[in-house]
């Protein structure tokens, strides 16, 4: 095979991982479960989450890659033969699996995303019943059609490889988001009404930290926010040079990933709040509650456009991630030019995805299978094998090579320990609660 590739720089490699950690799950799921699990309250469990255990498992993502140079397959097919453990080509498969299954479903929705930028721009909000058309266009074949091209514009970006197609579309699609996040909020809290809906994100109501449901909520938002899932995040750091600070890039990503969820909540709950709607209607926020704020919004037209593109944005940073993963596992197994393979694996993933697109149901309950089993498994199994197998002090070693500031021995029974286990009960709870990311 040719040398691999590389991200140019530290700041291209954050921004990469910032854009594959922000995406949908940011702008619809975080808004109302802000709203819904006490307000600022809430985030006092997430934070605690994201800060302790989602960059733990952030570096030591970054680490497996960086420390054999290869994707989540290869590395940890590579420490498990090391080890002489049976069963190395099958486990290391499954973290791929997971990222792949969410790539098939997550076009679907884009797919989605992108036609309803279509209809902002021609101002097409305003000739339908927002609250009946969804249901209408979800599951016909003109869903096929915004999936191939949510399948395609990941897949041209994949072609140009690492720093000239997924380096330079983040370092574009990155800083505009959050421009435009800053545009859309300062409109957004500026509307009658909307004092309202900041109060409803700023007071704490302290008592839901009393119910469980709240803290499982926010370990669910935590650990998917940050893209762990075994796969995507070690296919980044498998591109970085043993120079690169891992700790500092893992906090970056998880900073500006929570930021952009939380700009995101401020643009959405207070408008909502502005035309009398309902902040906590889950899923449907993004497809129904939205356009309605656009709809009736002076100017809606305009804003509604700038919306869905940062949406967009937000969506194909993380598409192109996961792509990234299951391009370079195919590479890994096939030996295949990249070119070759992004458009085998592109071709294959749009064709597969078709039926999901058409049956909802069937698209809801191959999600489910895959966010709430095979992904957080994916994420267990790439955390036993670099922080148990490979071995707590080697992990450790690694993730110190570059860092300005190593980490301590305090860090090996988190990672050993608390870190596997909870990704462990983040299985168990999803399953508990239907769902929990």
């Amino acid at each position: 095979m040719s040398e691999r590739e590389s991200f140019s720089s530290k700041f291209s490699f954050i921004l990469s991982c910032i854009g594959s950690a922000v995406g949908l799950g940011n702008v619809w799921m975080f808004s109302w479960r802000l709203g819904k699990y006490g307000g600022a309250a809430f985030l006092i469990p997430y934070f605690l989450f994201v800060f302790i255990l989602g960059t733990t498992g952030l570096m030591g993502e970054f680490a497996l890659g960086r420390s054999k140079g290869k994707g989540s397959m290869g590395a940890i097919k590579e420490i498990l033969d090391d080890k002489k453990i049976a069963g190395s080509s099958i486990i290391s498969v499954i973290p791929t699996l997971g990222v792949c299954g969410i790539f098939l479903f997550y076009n679907v929705v884009v797919g989605w995303v992108l036609k309803y930028f279509s209809m902002s721009v021609v101002s097409n909000f305003r000739n339908i019943d927002v609250e009946t058309y969804l249901d209408s266009f979800l599951g016909s074949s003109q869903t096929i059609i915004w999936l191939a091209i949510a399948v395609t514009i990941t897949t041209v970006i994949l072609t140009f490889g690492v720093s000239k197609g997924i380096e330079k579309a983040n370092n574009i699609m990155m800083p505009t988001l959050f421009i435009v996040f800053i545009i859309l909020l300062i409109r957004s809290v500026t509307l009658p009404g909307a004092s309202e809906g900041i109060k409803y994100l700023l007071i704490p109501k302290w008592s839901y930290l009393l119910d469980p449901t709240t803290w499982v909520m926010a370990l669910g938002q935590a650990f998917f926010t940050v893209s762990l899932n075994g796969a995507g995040m070690v296919v980044y750091g498998s591109y970085i040079d043993r120079n690169l600070d891992i700790p500092s890039s893992a906090i970056n990503t998880a900073f500006y990933d929570s930021l952009s969820a939380i700009l995101a909540a401020f643009i959405i709950i207070p408008a909502a709040f502005a035309f009398g709607l309902d902040p906590a209607s889950g899923p449907t926020l993004l497809f129904i509650t939205v356009p309605t704020i656009f709809k009736s919004m002076v100017g809606g037209h305009l804003f509604g456009a700038i919306f869905f593109v940062s949406i967009i944005f937000a969506a194909i940073s993380s598409t192109i991630n996961m792509m990234e993963a299951t391009t370079e596992a195919f590479m890994y197994k096939t030996n295949f030019n990249r070119r070759k393979s992004v458009i085998f694996i592109g071709i294959v993933s749009f064709i597969i995805a078709i039926p999901l697109t058409l049956n909802i149901d069937l698209f809801g309950k191959f999600s489910d299978l895959v966010t709430i089993y095979i992904a957080p498994f994916g994420t267990v199994i790439a955390a036993i094998v670099f922080f148990w197998i490979y071995g707590i002090e080697n992990a450790r070693k690694e993730i110190n090579m570059g860092a300005k500031k190593p980490l301590g021995k305090w860090f090996e029974p988190l990672a050993k320990y608390v870190f596997v286990l909870v990704s462990a009960a983040v299985i168990i709870l999803g399953a508990v609660y239907g769902g929990i990311g």
